[in-house]
């Protein structure tokens, strides 16, 4: 287990798909809304050594009350931008694509947080701050402060993929069964 801290730095490319980490400090919330907002106005927080996490956390009188990963598929076009700026890390559910792979590589990771645990990853967050609220709790760009959230390397920056490497093994499962039942 690797224990990370933002703001990153080269730390991350020894990192490997597959790794355990946990990742400490400050972090920024972004979905869709936000990118495309990010990218028209600028980014609202220092990007150099950055982790930008897909979520739409729940916050309430000042708590993070559930703060779980969105796809972060829907980002896939949306991100290079925050690269060039310097982001280390992306954050998200169910990996993305050979662009960001492409995009990521030597410089940044993709960090993978499971689906369903909010609460468990709100346990580990304290509200910072907020940009772009006029766009909803959800949209809004929202820092926090992580301490020791853990994770999976999903995709690292010498273009290991663990995402695409569990499809690969799938469908060759899928392709021995099916010549074994004369599909």
């Amino acid at each position: 287990m690797t224990d990370l801290s933002t703001p990153l730095g080269d730390d991350v490319l020894s990192l490997r798909a597959g790794d355990l980490v946990t990742l400490s400090g400050r972090v920024y919330t972004a979905r869709d809304e936000a990118h495309l907002r990010m990218q028209e106005e600028g980014i609202p927080f220092d990007p150099e050594g950055a982790a930008v996490y897909h979520c739409g956390p729940i916050v309430h009188n000042g708590r993070v009350i559930a703060a779980g990963p969105t796809t972060s598929a829907r980002m896939n076009t949306l991100t290079g931008f925050l690269l060039d700026s310097g982001v280390r890390a992306l954050i998200g559910k169910g990996g993305m694509d050979e662009t960001v792979r492409r995009a990521i590589a030597g410089r940044a990771v993709y960090l993978a947080f499971t689906g369903g645990c909010a609460a468990l990853a709100a346990s580990r967050m304290t509200l910072a701050g907020v940009w772009f609220e006029d766009l909803g709790m959800a949209e809004a760009v929202w820092g926090l402060d992580l301490d020791r959230l853990p994770l999976v390397v999903g995709m690292d920056a010498h273009g290991g993929d663990l995402f695409d490497e569990v499809k690969r093994q799938a469908h060759r499962r899928f392709e021995i069964l099916r010549g074994k039942r004369g599909w």
